[in-house]
């Protein structure tokens, strides 16, 4: 009975764990609207494509970067209807956004201690950190009951 009632669960939890990613992106991105983000991103962007040009790294206006985040967020905040499911497709695609997700925390965390200051997306980072690796985890417990 133990065992069927945790496997009946999996997928809730798989299901809270998109969610609860969807909400830290939000809050990534709210971080990052407030606190001037493309100030450091589109200088940055401009220097690297001085050295490399064949690098397609874009520059942004605030209105596109942001439309493009919140699109974003709408289809993660959709992808957890097939997570709450236990969709074979939301746990593919669970891998890659976590990773990259993490890793995109982890870079705001690794700047700001790099730069001695608090860039951009930090203050949120924890939480997108934690979210990502949650969510790879419950797509792995996922994988492991197909």
């Amino acid at each position: 009975m133990m065992a069927i009632e945790l496997i009946s669960q999996q997928p809730l939890r798989f299901g809270f764990a998109w969610v609860l990613l969807s909400l830290a992106l939000t809050l990534q991105v709210i971080d990052e609207a407030l606190t001037d983000f493309l100030s450091v991103y589109n200088p940055a962007v401009q220097a690297i494509r001085k050295r490399a040009p064949f690098l397609p790294l874009p520059i942004f206006t605030f209105r596109v970067w942001l439309a493009g985040l919140c699109l974003g967020i709408l289809v993660a905040f959709a992808l957890s209807f097939l997570a709450f499911r236990g969709s074979p497709f939301a746990i593919v695609v669970a891998y890659p956004v976590a990773v990259l997700m993490f890793a995109n925390g982890i870079g705001h965390i690794a700047v700001s201690l790099y730069r001695r200051r608090m860039m951009p997306g930090v203050y949120s980072s924890p939480f997108l950190v934690a979210a990502s690796a949650y969510l790879f985890y419950c797509a792995q417990a996922m994988r492991h009951l197909a």
